[in-house]
């Protein structure tokens, strides 16, 4: 299934949304203009690379000896050629922490960048709208942080780097799973032919949330390197349904009494308000 859109309306402008839509496409417009060992390079350099935070305070750095295949010709008209991809890379710890942060930037294809920009565009300016700018900034990264340290809890020895929003992206469908599960969602389906869809926000994350958690475990039995982090996905989903409910007490919906939502939580008998929103 792919969602089209949400039926959910937001008071906020999303320009933080907006921002980190344009700053990846941006960066993988760059990127693209590179050629395809350069771009290699890149993704190892600022990607994330699980066995640089195992081995993080090595005095020696870790050494990527990498085949690829190259286009040969100005448009790759000739057969590709196999070359061998030779870096090093350092593994002190503004380097290690820094690549958690610069690869959540970097996508591998043009198709790679659509797909997440198109789930943060649908599902994004709600949360925004939610938390507000600058706790919405906050947990877009700490997801994407804890959807990186997932896939380095499964498989640590891993030398392939990681890249890509998908992490903080399943924070915030996580996020919106949690806060808003009846809102409806216009969803392609393909059920023999076609079909479009008004469905629960629920049923549509949890069954992509479902689908992530079988090709995770999947990949752990096969123990088969993939291109797919599935278990960033699901560490960034886990981490967005933990973080919603912390960074949203005090930020309630328009039209919802802060005092009634806090209440209901805490079960406080004359609850004040700790700040005013603005």
């Amino acid at each position: 299934m792919l969602p089209l859109y949400d039926e959910n309306p937001h008071r906020r402008f999303p320009i933080i949304t907006i921002l980190l839509i344009v700053i990846n496409v941006w960066i993988t417009f760059q990127t693209a203009r590179q050629t395809p060992v350069r771009q290699a390079l890149v993704a190892f350099q600022h990607g994330f690379v699980p066995a640089r935070l195992t081995h993080i305070g090595d005095a020696q750095p870790l050494r990527i000896r990498q085949p690829m295949e190259v286009a040969a010709g100005p448009w790759g008209q000739q057969a590709p050629q196999q070359v061998m991809l030779k870096i090093d890379l350092p593994n002190d710890s503004a380097s290690v922490f820094g690549s958690l942060l610069t690869s959540m930037f970097l996508h591998g294809s043009w198709l790679h960048l659509l797909s997440n920009m198109w789930m943060l565009w649908i599902f994004g300016n709600n949360i925004e709208d939610r938390l507000g700018y600058v706790a919405y900034s906050g947990f877009y990264v700490a997801g994407g942080l804890v959807a990186a340290i997932s896939q380095w809890a499964i498989d640590p020895e891993s030398q392939l780097p990681m890249i890509g929003a998908s992490g903080a992206v399943a924070a915030v469908l996580g996020g919106y799973a949690l806060t808003f599960p009846w809102a409806k969602v216009k969803t392609l389906v393909f059920i023999g032919i076609p079909l479009i869809l008004s469905l629960p926000a629920f049923v549509v994350l949890g069954t992509w949330m479902l689908m992530e958690t079988v090709l995770g475990i999947m990949q752990i039995q096969l123990g088969a390197p993939t291109s797919v982090a599935h278990w960033a996905h699901i560490g960034g989903f886990v981490a967005g349904l933990v973080l919603m409910p912390i960074l949203a007490v005090g930020r309630p919906p328009e039209g919802q009494d802060w005092n009634q939502e806090t209440e209901a939580l805490f079960q406080f008998d004359d609850p004040q308000p700790l700040s005013k929103r603005t």
